[in-house]
């Protein structure tokens, strides 16, 4: 369970909590929740998220349940280190869209004094580790790992299923384009796919060499 750090005064250095799970696992509605107690309690919050994602707006970050907060977009995780100056918290979403200079820049404000709370998706739609977000949950104080429900078995689901025919690692999306899976409902739907795949370079085949190796 993740317990806020208690603030020592006379320590200048600050520290890094990741939040990181698979798609629909309410990543950033946690860090929305964090940031806004921090705005409650009058510390400066700074929220950035990559220009990339203008799913819901282009400036708020916006949880799946319509939960939002006001955010700076940047192109580069290097913008994040001018922008954040003099600020007590930064919340970043999305993480594993930015390049892996962030995992500098928020070990650099970390030493600062700054609270820095990132979240991301930790594994891509293949399973893979996903951008910098393992290299930040390395180096992080703190890190919490989310869970969504799988939508086969009912239980808890850490892979990003992607439904949609569409092989590029960034894809944007929805319900429509994703789906959380446990790891046997993935594997499954994975193996699924594979045969389709097999299923569909067989048909490609020209019928006289299907017809010579018959």
């Amino acid at each position: 369970m993740f317990l806020e750090n208690t603030v020592n005064h006379k320590e200048q250095f600050g520290w890094i909590e990741v939040i990181c799970g698979s798609m629909f696992s309410g990543k950033t509605e946690e860090l929305i929740r964090r940031l806004k107690r921090a705005q409650f309690a009058k510390q400066k919050v700074e929220i950035f998220k990559p220009m990339v994602d203008k799913r819901y707006h282009e400036e708020m970050v916006v949880s799946h349940d319509a939960n939002e907060i006001r955010s700076t977009p940047v192109p580069a995780a290097a913008n994040i280190r001018i922008l954040a100056d003099t600020c007590d918290v930064i919340g970043i979403d999305e993480a594993q869209f930015f390049d892996d200079e962030i995992v500098t820049v928020c070990n650099d404000l970390a030493n600062k004094g700054v609270r820095v709370i990132v979240a991301g998706l930790d594994m891509d739609f293949k399973g893979n580790p996903f951008g910098p977000v393992p290299a930040l949950m390395a180096t992080a104080e703190y890190v919490t790992k989310v869970h969504a429900v799988c939508t086969r078995t009912g239980n808890l689901a850490n892979y990003s299923f992607r439904k949609a025919d569409n092989d590029d690692l960034v894809l944007l999306g929805e319900t429509g384009e994703y789906e959380p899976l446990s790891r046997a409902a993935y594997y499954k739907a994975m193996l699924k796919e594979r045969v389709k795949e097999i299923d569909v370079n067989i048909e490609e085949v020209p019928q006289s060499k299907k017809d010579a190796n018959a």
